[in-house]
């Protein structure tokens, strides 16, 4: 069998097991197989595929059409231009985060705290894009901090420091940004997600209630940890802007704005501490 024909054949049972985007699975799954970047697929499309290969890429190919998402078959998430590791312990980092991202990045900050870190997607493309800054992430999971640190070791960034903690735990000092994207799914609304949602952990998805507990608990106890002026940015559900910015009014903190993403769904709330002389 050809490289090319293993490729069509596992499109066309991805396709017939509706799995979305079938053929960029079946292209990324094989590449990882052979060891080579998708983009070079196309030059051994008419090579033998390897008896080894071929076992291993059915065996890949059997987890993606039990509805595994493909960056745990991997290993290996895209986010903002770097390679991130993922294991079921974190999120997979998406781009809507990305958005969170690119409004952190608008202001100047020299010390940052990610809530909720997981894979330490936010906070380590924060201080890779910002090496004069160091950075706090917390999580309550032990593995999900294991991948943090592991991702902060292959990007070579040394200016992060993760801790266990609900939430803020015993994080000390102030920060002049806190970043999170905390458990925003409603218990409701769980049984409606894809399929690929139940290998992710499900306590970073749902809060088991209304979606919001989490925004309650970081507005409670971010004033007393942002630096006058100082920043709060969380990602929110699409329908949840205004609820998320009553939550943090309530708190004392100043609403600064309401960010969409390339869809144009509300995705992130910005508020910040009350400035000296306010």
């Amino acid at each position: 069998m050809t490289v090319n024909r293993a490729l069509a054949e596992a499109t066309r049972r991805l396709t017939a097991a509706a799995i979305p985007d079938a053929p960029r699975d079946a292209r990324r799954l094989l590449a990882h197989v052979l060891g080579i970047e998708p983009g070079r697929l196309t030059l051994v499309l008419p090579d033998p595929l390897p008896a080894d290969a071929a076992l291993r890429f059915e065996a890949v190919l059997a987890r993606r059409l039990a509805r595994e998402p493909v960056s745990h078959i991997i290993g290996i998430r895209a986010f903002y231009g770097r390679e991130f590791s993922v294991t079921p312990a974190v999120l997979d980092p998406r781009p809507e985060t990305e958005t969170l991202v690119e409004v952190a990045l608008a202001t100047p900050f020299r010390r940052v705290l990610d809530l909720g870190t997981g894979s330490g997607c936010i906070l380590l493309t924060l201080l890779a894009e910002r090496p004069e800054a160091t950075g706090v992430g917390t999580d309550i999971s032990e593995a999900a901090l294991a991948v943090a640190r592991e991702n902060a070791r292959r990007l070579g960034i040394a200016t992060a420091k993760f801790h266990r903690a609900d939430w803020f735990g015993d994080v000390t000092g102030r920060f002049d940004l806190i970043v999170s994207n905390p458990p925003y799914i409603a218990a409701e609304e769980m049984p409606g997600l894809a399929p690929e949602l139940s290998h992710e952990p499900r306590g970073a998805l749902t809060d088991e209630g209304d979606g919001l507990s989490a925004y309650r608990a970081i507005a409670r106890a971010a004033p007393g940890y942002l630096e006058p002026g100082g920043r709060l940015l969380v990602e929110i559900g699409p329908t949840q802007g205004p609820a998320v910015r009553e939550i943090l009014c309530a708190a004392g903190l100043e609403i600064v704005a309401l960010h969409t993403d390339l869809d144009q769904r509300h995705r992130a709330v910005e508020a910040r501490a009350a400035a000296p002389g306010a």
